[in-house]
């Protein structure tokens, strides 16, 4: 078997000390419990592959014990083998309706334990696996492959979130909508795989700009969002100019090393939360007037604007 925690949680010295003798054999770490209350406290402090578990112990028994561990998201998965001499088939039918994974009788052969112990932290490490890899295809999903940061699905969840946040504790959320400027000339002047690394090290350049707190995401296009968490209107303007005098006074390392100079325009709102569609509007109006006066500039807006949610582009 390979190496495990295993948790004995059994009230009877003599068979924690054999099953700990056979378990260590085998190369498993065990930590051990002698009634119900330890063995939850166990649980969550020790981060068991699985729990070896007496029915008839003080305190809460085993059955309840079980049901704790159902009730606690982070526990519920926890392959639990109940050990008892009861061994009917009402008692094992209820012990597995609980939700045991499986059942070992007093007195047990020491090849029957390891095997029932060895199929249980299988089941733990598979569960722990599909978790692990769908977590990486959530995070994939929410992810622009070009740039790394967060893409549009993820922004629209997020400014809601964080809208209700706001609006909940009374303080400001402000959103930043960057466009790179002249975009399509950088796409005629170095082609395509030149504009990618223009956007890839834009990307990196906002990422070292704004806040630890901040989220930032690509929009679509040469569009980016940034939401900056308890910010007012002063801070957001400072963030977004900060970034764009990096992107202004730094030119760009395309194509083999040709520097190439860019600029980005920005427009910055900030509210209470209580309209996140309107605060992206508000933005984007903004971004609108900072392109039309010039570029190269961030331009506050302090006005609701009416309209559609804008589009990528």
């Amino acid at each position: 078997m390979d190496p495990a925690r295993v948790l004995v949680a059994e009230d009877s010295l003599v068979v924690r000390a054999v099953l700990r003798r056979h378990l260590e054999q085998q190369g498993c770490t065990v930590v051990e419990a002698s009634d119900g209350e330890s063995a939850l406290a166990a649980c969550e402090a020790e981060d068991p592959d699985v729990v070896l578990l007496d029915i008839e112990m003080p305190g809460l028994d085993g059955h309840q014990v079980l049901t704790a561990l159902k009730r606690d998201p982070k526990l519920r998965d926890l392959p639990v083998v109940f050990l008892s001499g009861r061994t009917s088939t009402e008692d094992v039918v209820a012990g597995l309706a609980l939700g045991a994974h499986d059942y070992l009788k007093k007195p047990f052969e020491p090849s029957e334990l390891i095997a029932r112990v060895s199929s249980a932290v299988r089941l733990k490490r598979v569960q722990d696996e599909l978790r692990s890899r769908n977590v990486e295809l959530d995070l994939i999903s929410r992810t622009d492959p070009l740039t790394g940061l967060f893409n549009r699905r993820h922004l629209d969840e997020r400014i809601q979130e964080l809208a209700s946040t706001s609006a909940r504790l009374g303080v400001q959320v402000a959103v930043v909508m960057f466009d790179i400027d002249f975009f399509k000339r950088i796409n005629d002047s170095v082609g395509h795989a030149g504009g990618d690394a223009v956007l890839k090290e834009f990307s990196c350049r906002v990422v070292a700009q704004i806040p630890a707190d901040a989220i930032a995401g690509r929009w679509g296009g040469e569009e980016f969002l940034v939401f900056l968490p308890d910010t007012d209107d002063e801070r957001a303007l400072e963030v977004a100019n900060r970034v764009r005098l990096d992107v202004a006074d730094r030119p760009f390392s395309v194509d083999g090393g040709d520097s190439l100079p860019v600029t980005v325009s920005g427009g910055c709102a900030t509210s209470d939360g209580t309209d996140p569609e309107g605060l992206v509007r508000m933005a984007d109006a903004a971004l609108y007037v900072a392109k039309e006066s010039g570029r190269n500039r961030i331009i506050p807006s302090h006005e609701p604007t009416s309209g559609a949610i804008p589009q990528p582009g």
